[in-house]
């Protein structure tokens, strides 16, 4: 083994840098050293290794030392006379530039607002293709045509209806018992205590039970749907999946989207329950006894008010879903995009259902319903 040097020439601005001996890890001189060698008067340096013996990544990685010295110096550094292999690792370590903050030029308030816009319209246009091919997916699973296995809808089902209903009870009930301590404050005054059962019921029935469901919903369900999807994302099984000829939209949106619209109703009808039960706690405290809340509840609530909770609540169940699922299927590939998704999604789901509840209130105020 011979000891790994290296030799300087200069001619004129011409500097000749010829490498001999061995050049291995631990045993060879680095590329600050080599940089240092060279004059200051040369512009143009040329690398000779007909004396090279054996060498291994220690020497590429002192090449490449020397050629970011070279660059900041703005010296030309000629390597056609180095073997083909390791030009080959230099053009191959050299192949992505460095990362370089952009100096982009400060903007104005009306190029930022509207940089923002286009965004959101991006963002809705996206949301828009992808219920379309939800839509399509969930037609060809009605047909029988799709490749959605009934056990994945059995196991959202469970996952986003008996394991939440905790979280839906104990919310459910404090709703109920706020509506009712906000309608006793002016409801003694005129000892009409009676008309909490009123209240409560419409409010939960028509509006606090669907939107509170859906926003529980939203940051439970919503997120583990993206975090799912997009942790497959990150692995690359979405891309296996395709690549075995079977729709993402098939085998992954479908039964979380079927098990989500099943499942929201059935979890509507049990908050507005309890929270009509809260409120009766509350109710009871004011001297209104249980036979009376009852009462006065069944008398205030029709199947109109019961049917207009639903239907939100089924479109909320949509929106959660697909929102979850979106967000999921674009992730990027590493951890940190799993994060960022789950956060899109649970940020553009309440977005989603604030947005649509008010438009449907709107809708039937206008149907006189």
């Amino acid at each position: 083994m011979t000891q790994a040097s290296f030799g300087t020439t200069v001619h004129d601005t011409d500097c000749h840098i010829v490498l001999s001996g061995d050049w291995q890890l631990g045993q060879a001189p680095d590329g600050a050293q080599i940089c240092a060698a060279i004059p200051a008067q040369c512009r143009t340096v040329t690398l000779t290794t007909h004396s090279l013996a054996r060498w291994d990544s220690s020497l590429a990685i002192a090449l490449l030392q020397l050629m970011r010295c070279c660059d900041e110096a703005k010296i030309t550094l000629d390597i056609t006379a180095t073997p083909p292999s390791l030009q080959q690792l230099l053009t191959l370590a050299t192949e992505v530039p460095r990362f370089q903050a952009a100096n982009q030029p400060p903007r104005g308030l009306k190029q930022k607002l509207r940089l923002q816009l286009i965004a959101q319209g991006q963002g809705v246009y996206d949301s828009l293709i992808f219920l379309g091919n939800s839509v399509l997916a969930i037609g060809r699973w009605l047909t029988g045509r799709a490749k959605t296995r009934t056990s994945d809808i059995g196991f959202f089902i469970q996952q986003a209806g008996p394991e939440g209903l905790a979280i839906v009870t104990l919310i459910s009930l404090l709703v109920g018992m706020i509506l009712a301590y906000l309608g006793s404050v002016q409801l003694r005054q005129l000892g009409a205590q009676v008309y909490v059962a009123d209240l409560v019921a419409i409010g939960m029935v028509r509006e606090m039970g669907p939107l509170m469901t859906a926003v529980i919903m939203a940051g439970r369900t919503g997120a583990a749907y993206a975090a799912q999807l997009g942790t497959m994302q990150a692995n690359e099984e979405v891309d296996a999946l395709r690549v075995m000829g079977i729709s993402a939209m098939e085998f992954l949106v479908v039964p979380r989207l079927v098990a989500l619209v099943f499942i929201m109703p059935l979890m509507c009808i049990y908050s507005d329950a309890i929270g009509i039960i809260g409120g009766g706690i509350v109710a009871n405290g004011m001297g209104v006894s249980a036979t009376q809340y009852l009462l006065q509840t069944q008398i205030a609530v029709d199947w109109l008010d019961i049917t207009t909770g639903l239907i939100k609540s089924l479109i909320f169940g949509v929106l959660i879903a697909i929102a979850g699922c979106q967000a999921g299927l674009a992730c990027g590939r590493n951890s940190n995009a799993v994060g960022v998704a789950t956060t899109k999604a649970v940020v553009k789901a309440i977005v989603f259902l604030v947005v649509s509840d008010a438009a449907l209130n709107i809708l039937y105020d206008k149907l006189g319903i």
